[in-house]
């Protein structure tokens, strides 16, 4: 088993990495006391590993809200499900979320720890490997809106992460892959050689080998965590971790969060922040080309659907919560494993790949 440590002074919290975790309970047992445990899944997750995590809990499980699968699903309504049987069944502010699946679950489990009865603790035991690399770590909860993606939400850092590769065996192919994208995140924001590393070993991370898969979870986490304990609540280096996002939650929020996976949108908008950063004059046309074959080599989306209108992709990235002053930040590269934060406000260049992604799609 690996660990790595998320540094923020008494919110302090380790993130567990290994093989056949969810059968330890020594790892939870310092967390629990006598505190009652509700488990939030979802219908796709909890036939596979509810049981499992009933006898992780032991006597602190009290039992199980199961939600729908999918995007489509962050919502308040949603939220209200959880609320209900925490208040019906009386859970007190000593008690326990766990949060047993993918990102989505761990964002709504999340938002409805950090505000029922202003806030209760939780723990992460994320499913999927976008999940244990990105969104169980750092303390970003929240639901969607129809106007954008995550504009509802809060900070509230978990008691642990648990991120058990056993889990990914069981994922379908595609939602695997999506998870490379948050991997490969990582390394272009600020590490060459984990680029480098990922391009070397990409046949044995597509066949799931468990010794890679530690070693990317570990390196991925290493990277959020360092940032994480430098900028908690996204006011400066932090946003780095949104590479792609820009575009992505753009194209999410215009699909209706139904067509793509929220990696997959991501991979999309790194090639075309990649295709940004060449316009601007960052990197050469090699390097958003290497951009581009190591999102396809991992089998990835590189091309934005072909029926977003162009309008309405521009109208949803100016109501990005990364917009601020009016103008829409965006993370872009100036080299390959070495990403800033910019504002663009020369709209031809946006315009261009933006014409770019549909001349792709034409292609």
């Amino acid at each position: 088993m690996l660990t790595v440590q998320v540094d923020l002074g008494t919110r302090s919290y380790p993130i567990y990495i290994g093989a056949n975790l969810l059968n330890d309970r020594k790892l939870v047992a310092p967390f629990l006391g006598s505190a009652k445990v509700l488990v939030v899944s979802n219908e796709t997750v909890a036939p596979l590993y509810l049981e499992k995590i009933q006898v992780l809990l032991g006597k602190n499980y009290r039992d199980a809200v199961i939600l729908p699968d999918g995007e489509k699903f962050k919502t308040q309504d949603v939220v209200n499900q959880i609320y209900d049987k925490l208040l019906v069944d009386r859970f007190d502010r000593g008690c326990i979320l766990v949060a047993l699946g993918g990102g989505v679950v761990g964002d709504v489990t999340g938002f409805a720890a950090a505000t029922y009865q202003r806030g209760v603790n939780f723990i992460q035991i994320p499913t999927t490997l976008l999940a244990q690399v990105d969104s169980s770590v750092g303390g970003k909860t929240g639901i969607n809106h129809a106007l954008g993606k995550n504009m509802i939400g809060a900070f509230h850092q978990p008691l642990c992460v648990i991120a058990d590769t056993s889990v990914l065996k069981s994922l379908p192919d595609r939602e695997f892959r999506a998870g490379l994208a948050e991997v490969i995140k990582y390394g272009l924001i600020g590490d060459l050689e984990f680029v480098e590393w990922l391009e070397r070993n990409n046949r044995g991370l597509l066949d799931r080998k468990d010794e890679l898969l530690s070693q990317a979870i570990s390196q991925s986490c290493k990277h959020k965590a360092a940032i994480v304990a430098q900028d908690e609540r996204e006011g400066g280096v932090r946003a780095l971790l949104n590479l792609g996002h820009t575009f992505g939650h753009a194209i999410e929020t215009a699909t209706g969060y139904s067509r793509l996976l929220h990696g997959e949108a991501v991979a999309i908008g790194m090639v075309m922040a990649a295709d940004l950063s060449m316009r601007i004059g960052w990197i050469s046309a090699g390097d958003a080309k290497r951009v581009r074959q190591l999102i396809e080599i991992f089998g990835l989306p590189a091309v934005p659907p072909a029926d977003i209108d162009k309008r309405r992709f521009l109208e949803l990235m100016a109501s990005d919560k990364k917009v601020q002053s009016g103008k829409t930040r965006f993370v872009l590269l100036k080299s390959v494993g070495h990403a800033v934060i910019e504002s663009v406000t020369d709209t031809k260049l946006l315009d261009l790949t933006l014409i770019a992604g549909e001349s792709l799609c034409r292609s």
